[in-house]
């Protein structure tokens, strides 16, 4: 077991209101510029900032880790990944404070299976156009997790007033939800009135995006939400056979989408303007 010991830098303030300009603290595990390998059977815990990172690697496997951190630990991802290719996480259980997993800028062929994430953040693609002269994304396919309690589901974000990159070919798959909050997303205004001010649009071009077989419960009216920029609509976003239910007594749920271009078909509540949004 790797433990972080990060109990006594949880208490710092003011990360989630500054921009994101939060102070980069110790990650547990990072993984530079490997080449091959298998990562499996290892706990990390508590660390002070992500847990596991994975930067300029490629051709690795990692699988039956467990990854705890208390749900209010700012920042504290399980796994982050950038400038990586054929990176295979399967088989793990995450819990902690920020994204279960997040898939950074310069990531390519992406694989994600059989994972347990909650407490945490979902299972997200970004966030996506802070910094210059970032890499496109491409190839990233989630398939049969499990979601827990999380604040969000499966997402991709980006900042607004980012310079210009690319992410496509995204597939969110065969994934169940038990009391998540925000379910599906695509938010393009990432951090915008917290601490991000701006009134450009994200420059990031987002297509090929696939949501399918999602299932579950929800403890927010939004199944849907997708928000792209108002520069560059999304294009070719899908989503097939999504049955979430709001399990809060104020219902019914509904979906909200801004500047998408693409199909649905088989949605248990139908996502309004998914098809010929501006």
């Amino acid at each position: 077991m790797l433990d972080g010991q990060g109990e006594a830098s949880y208490g710092r303030s003011g990360c989630h209101n500054a921009g994101g300009k939060c102070k980069n603290y110790l990650i547990t595990l990072k993984i530079v510029k490997v080449s091959g390998g298998t990562i499996n059977n290892i706990a990390l815990v508590n660390s002070k900032g992500f847990h596991m990172n994975f930067l300029m690697s490629n051709d690795i496997l990692v699988q039956d880790l467990n990854i705890i951190a208390p749900n209010k630990s700012p920042n504290t991802d399980g796994i982050h990944i950038s400038q990586s290719t054929k990176i295979n996480i399967m088989s793990s259980t995450i819990g902690v404070g920020d994204d279960c997993i997040s898939i950074g800028p310069g990531s390519n062929n992406i694989f994600i299976s059989k994972i347990t994430c909650g407490p945490g953040h979902g299972i997200s693609v970004g966030s996506l156009g802070k910094y210059p002269n970032e890499k496109d994304v491409s190839g990233v396919h989630v398939q049969n997790c499990t979601l827990i309690g999380t604040d969000n589901g499966v997402r991709v974000k980006s900042w607004p007033g980012s310079p210009p990159s690319k992410a496509n070919n995204l597939t969110f798959e065969g994934i169940i939800m038990t009391n998540v909050k925000n379910p599906i997303i695509i938010d393009q205004e990432y951090y915008l009135g917290r601490g991000c001010e701006t009134n450009k649009p994200s420059q990031v071009k987002i297509s090929d995006v696939l949501f399918k077989n999602i299932r579950g419960t929800a403890i927010t009216k939004f199944e849907v939400t997708l928000v792209c920029s108002s520069s560059m609509a999304c294009e070719n976003v899908v989503l097939a056979n999504i049955d979430l239910k709001y399990i809060l007594p104020d219902g019914p749920t509904t979906s909200t989408c801004t500047s998408v271009k693409g199909i649905s078909h088989n949605l248990a509540h139908k996502a309004p303007h998914i098809m010929n949004s501006p």
